[in-house]
């Protein structure tokens, strides 16, 4: 049984800005047509992550941080119990099996996704990082583990989305970026459109540039909102 969430809320979409002030101009613009943000390593790098939570929470709205926690187990379960009372949807870790249990067990009111394997990478980049398997066996091997570790979902290409519900069920989130409504020639490689992302089992989808860079940002998430619903009609 897939899990009840709020059509509206399926839509992440990711604030790939240099500044808070930035980030907080696209937030008023897209208004209500987008509940849920990502925030990443740009913005925490600004020195004004905090501050843009804060904000964004202050608004009601939804929070996904995508720091991508990898050190040593210890330091990745501090890390990730600092994110406890702010009003956190997910966070993300990226490791091993001591890296994924220690966020599972200090995650508090935040749910941990496990990053699986970037969308920008594929089976070349694979070959050039040491890892001998097929991209899509290595995505079940880590979202097998991240739920069995504690954690509440992965993040995944929706290429591998599919497989991991037939293999796995619907218990955990799915959360997938890379998500582009038309044809890609930027970064990301194993790329979806919106509805093939939900018809293969994901349930969040995470978007940035197709609305950041479109000439009407609020339309544009206003049109991703309009066929999430119609997939989930």
């Amino acid at each position: 049984m897939r899990k009840t969430i709020d059509n509206k809320d399926r839509l992440i979409v990711a604030l790939d800005v240099p500044t808070a002030a930035k980030a907080k101009a696209m937030v008023e613009l897209l208004d209500d047509a987008v509940s849920f943000y990502k925030i990443g390593l740009e913005l925490f790098m600004s020195g004004e992550y905090f501050e843009l939570l804060n904000y964004l929470s202050g608004k009601g709205k939804k929070i996904f941080v995508d720091l991508k926690f990898f050190d040593v187990p210890a330091t990745v379960g501090r890390a990730v119990a600092q994110l406890n009372g702010k009003g956190i949807t997910f966070a993300t870790v990226h490791g091993n099996d001591g890296i994924m249990r220690a966020a599972a067990e200090n995650k508090g009111d935040v749910q941990v996704l496990a990053v699986t394997v970037l969308t920008s990478l594929d089976r070349g980049d694979l070959d050039d990082l040491g890892f001998d398997c097929d991209v899509s066996n290595l995505v079940l091997s880590r979202a097998r583990r991240a739920v069995e570790l504690g954690c509440d979902g992965v993040v995944a290409s929706g290429q591998e989305a599919s497989a991991m519900r037939q293999r796995l069920g619907d218990s955990f989130v799915v959360v997938t970026p890379g998500i582009r409504p038309v044809d890609n020639d930027d970064d990301q490689k194993r790329v979806v459109t919106p509805e093939q992302a939900f018809r293969n089992g994901a349930d969040y989808i995470v978007v940035g540039r197709p609305i950041r860079d479109a000439d009407d940002p609020k339309q544009a998430a206003l049109d991703l909102q309009v066929e999430i619903a119609n997939v989930f009609v």
